[in-house]
């Protein structure tokens, strides 16, 4: 009997001690998910909070009508390319370099060098050869550009789960990028002739086969056909996609967390850094796209023999197989630091607009 007693409270307490473990751990386990509750709770509060500023920044951000929106962002552009064409050029003249030019010779190429033959050979002034041609292109193109984006951004809103961002703003994200990407295409398309006329002109050197636009945009239809102002399009709207595309997303993530963390910051500032980042940030996803395209709208100018005769990929893989890998980014240096400063003031002179314009507006 005794030994059925201790057995028996042996039994008892293993289970009561085995309940009090169970009870135990679901207490454990209920802390744990009501934690993971608290910390979910407290993303979803904190996204909450972003949403709301970001929401109370796109409300304070100047309202402009479709017009001066559009004057904007073609003097964002103007200003942008003027101010960094002779980085402009010589990115240009790099890129193209290995289209007539030994490759071993291309080695001991500089920038200093390259820049000051031009100053010896054309004068100071050449460093803005085909800048008319560019002011020309970029109005269109700038303009089409950030109107387009804000256009495709509320469009893509409406769309069946892209209404509304989520928890990590993963859809604002994509959103911009897709955004960004059609943006760039549509404006490349309407303005790809005018681009073709600059890239012709501001690749002369010391023979000018092309007086001016007018005069390139007849010869380029007379030797080549109407087609010929077309050469490059695959290529360059590969590059605009993505490199529009990152530009914008990048730029607008940057300026809109810098915002909420640091909002007693001048715009002026906010715009100039982030712009500035996310032109590096394209230029060096697409720089290898857009040096192709320049190669491709080169192709029988002046009626000098074609070179690329495989379209885009042939193309790559004849600047790989006879300049190597590094020749792809022939002309990344001069792109650099004509696009730090250039994207930077492209999107500040936006901003500053934007405000300007919408105080005109509301004044009036």
């Amino acid at each position: 009997m005794q030994t059925e007693a201790r057995v028996g409270m042996m039994v008892e307490g293993g289970g009561q001690r085995g309940f009090g473990a169970v009870h135990g751990c679901t207490a454990s386990a209920a802390k744990t998910a009501a934690g993971e509750l608290a910390v979910n709770g407290a993303a979803a509060r904190k996204y909450s909070a972003q949403r709301h500023s970001q929401l109370q920044q796109q409300q304070q951000q100047p309202q402009v009508g479709a017009l001066s929106h559009l004057v904007a962002g073609g003097l964002a552009g103007v200003v942008s390319k003027t101010c960094t064409a002779p980085l402009g050029r010589l990115t240009i003249l790099f890129q193209v370099q290995g289209m007539h030019s030994n490759a071993a010779i291309l080695k001991k190429a500089s920038i200093f060098q390259e820049a000051s033959r031009i100053v010896r050979e054309e004068g100071f002034r050449a460093f803005w050869k085909g800048n008319l041609v560019t002011i020309v292109h970029r109005l269109p193109y700038s303009s089409i550009s950030f109107y387009a984006y804000d256009r495709y951004k509320i469009l893509l809103h409406l769309l069946p789960g892209l209404e509304g961002g989520n928890q990590f703003g993963n859809t604002d994200v994509f959103v911009r990028l897709l955004g960004g990407g059609l943006a760039g295409m549509t404006a490349a398309s309407i303005t790809y002739p005018l681009d073709l006329v600059r890239t012709r002109l501001a690749a002369q050197t010391n023979h000018a086969y092309y007086q001016g636009i007018w005069h390139a945009h007849k010869a380029i239809c007379r030797d080549e056909g109407f087609r010929g102002l077309y050469k490059g399009l695959g290529a360059t709207l590969l590059g605009v996609g993505p490199n529009i595309a990152i530009s914008f997303s990048v730029y607008e993530t940057l300026r809109s967390n810098w915002q909420m963390r640091r909002p007693e910051d001048s715009n002026v500032l906010v715009s100039l850094a982030c712009g500035s980042v996310s032109g590096i940030a394209s230029s060096t996803v697409t720089f290898p796209l857009d040096l192709v395209r320049r190669r491709m709208q080169l192709e029988g100018a002046a009626g000098r023999a074609r070179i690329y005769k495989s379209g885009i990929f042939g193309t790559f893989k004849h600047i790989i197989c006879s300049e190597g890998f590094r020749g792809l980014y022939r002309g990344i240096l001069p792109e650099y630091y004509k696009v730090v400063p250039g994207i930077g003031i492209a999107f500040m002179t936006y901003e500053t607009l934007k405000s300007f314009l919408s105080g005109s507006v509301g004044s009036s």
